[in-house]
């Protein structure tokens, strides 16, 4: 028997019979418990105000354009579509693609738009008469000089450009791009 193995008996009748030492070891792996029940904690209210923080960047984003005079909400699609797909989107939210039917409303809506987006216009119906989601017939435009061009024949679908925000561009409605839907009527 060597000068360790003398030593390791001595620690571990120390370990047995102190109670200091037991007290130490019970209180250490209460701590690590404890320092893994607040890590937890910690994670978990983290992610839970990362998660409040992107519901109100959203929340904020739909009310920074939602309230036009008082007449509906308007929010911008979350991902690019064709246009009858984005009005299908507006309509599962309970609203429809928008209609402009001011100067005014016109260049409140630009001032949101960094892209080209759809609006609530087409002439699919019927080639060169455009008309709104509710059926009503165009009364003003705000064209992009030469549009509405129906180029090749198939530019059925109004954007709202967002190089030239106060004007609008007859697409293919087949083209990809988000929209803006607006729900009428105060929620």
């Amino acid at each position: 028997m060597g000068i360790e193995d003398d030593y390791q008996n001595v620690e571990d009748i120390r370990d047995t019979f102190s109670p200091q030492t037991q007290n130490h070891r019970q209180a250490k792996g209460q701590t690590q418990k404890c320092r893994r029940s607040r890590c937890l904690v910690l994670m978990t209210v983290s992610l839970a105000l990362i998660c409040v923080l992107l519901l109100g960047f959203i929340v904020l984003q739909y009310i920074t354009i939602s309230s036009y005079k008082n007449t509906g909400w308007l929010f911008m699609s979350t991902e690019p579509k064709n246009w009858s797909d984005i009005r299908q989107y507006c309509m599962d939210h309970g609203a429809d693609l928008v209609i402009i039917n001011s100067k005014e409303k016109q260049r409140f809506l630009s001032s949101f738009a960094t892209e080209p987006v759809w609006i609530g216009l087409s002439d699919r119906e019927q080639e060169g008469n455009m008309k709104w989601v509710d059926n009503s017939p165009l009364n003003q435009g705000f064209w992009i000089s030469g549009e509405p061009n129906d180029l090749l024949g198939h530019e059925d679908c109004v954007v709202m450009n967002a190089e030239k925000p106060n004007y609008w561009n007859d697409l293919s409605c087949s083209d990809i791009r988000n929209g803006i839907c607006e729900k009428l009527g105060l929620i």
